[in-house]
């Protein structure tokens, strides 16, 4: 285990490699890994582990009763999934866990990280600590989906998700972590209606794009008029 890389990672933040791994040990973490698709935690599980990506990445999902399906959230190495589920015990979870590409996965059991430590430990109060600060983060990237996807409007949605990108990555120029099919998901909308507005908005001077890489236009004009 490269515990040098879990000590960089936000869930272990303040806690050196030593400390890590008797962590490790504590949580009896399993380390597995998946192929590109595979479910990792099916919707209506019940589970007491969190699971953080080492290397890959894996999609948060939810699919209703007619197949439509909507990404919730990417997530990529050294961030985790399921904590929240993880800590309510017998809370059934209400998305899947897909690996968005051949992953390893790094399990950890959170029910022995909420009882009170028999060492007192200085890193298990660290790590309580560092995880509070992940499931308030996991909740502002709720409510940034829930505004991206409030307008009525495709190019609305457009308009909202890939503003928030330009501003967050500090650039009119950047990449996405999504295929146009999981940003179609991710905007809950259809994939072909989204190509086609993606289309109207470069013919109209909005913006370029190639593939997951977007330019936006330097006047508001274009988008305001």
């Amino acid at each position: 285990m490269d515990v040098l890389f879990l000590s960089k990672t936000l869930l272990f933040r303040g806690t050196t490699p030593q400390e890590v791994q008797s962590i490790l040990e504590c949580l009896q973490a399993e380390k597995k890994h998946y192929q590109k698709s595979d479910v990792i935690y099916h919707a209506g599980d019940s589970v007491t582990s969190l699971g953080m990506v080492l290397s890959g990445s894996v999609s948060i999902e939810n699919d209703d009763l007619w197949g439509n399906k909507s990404i919730l959230d990417r997530i990529g190495p050294g961030q985790v999934f399921a904590e929240t589920y993880a800590c309510v015990s017998g809370e059934a979870l209400m998305v899947s866990v897909v690996a968005a590409e051949a992953s390893d996965i790094l399990f950890m059991n959170v029910s022995r990280l909420l009882r009170i430590c028999p060492h007192a430990c200085e890193h298990h109060g660290k790590l309580i600590r560092n995880l509070l600060t992940i499931s308030a983060q996991k909740n502002l990237n709720l409510s940034r989906r829930i505004f991206h996807t409030s307008s009525k409007s495709i190019r609305g949605r457009l308009l909202s998700y890939l503003s928030f990108q330009a501003v967050r990555q500090g650039r009119r120029d950047f990449t996405i972590p999504f295929n146009r099919q999981q940003l179609a998901d991710y905007l809950s909308v259809d994939r072909s209606a989204l190509s086609n507005e993606l289309g109207k908005m470069q013919r109209e001077g909005l913006l370029e794009v190639e593939k997951n890489r977007f330019r936006l236009s330097g006047d508001k004009r274009a988008f305001y008029g």
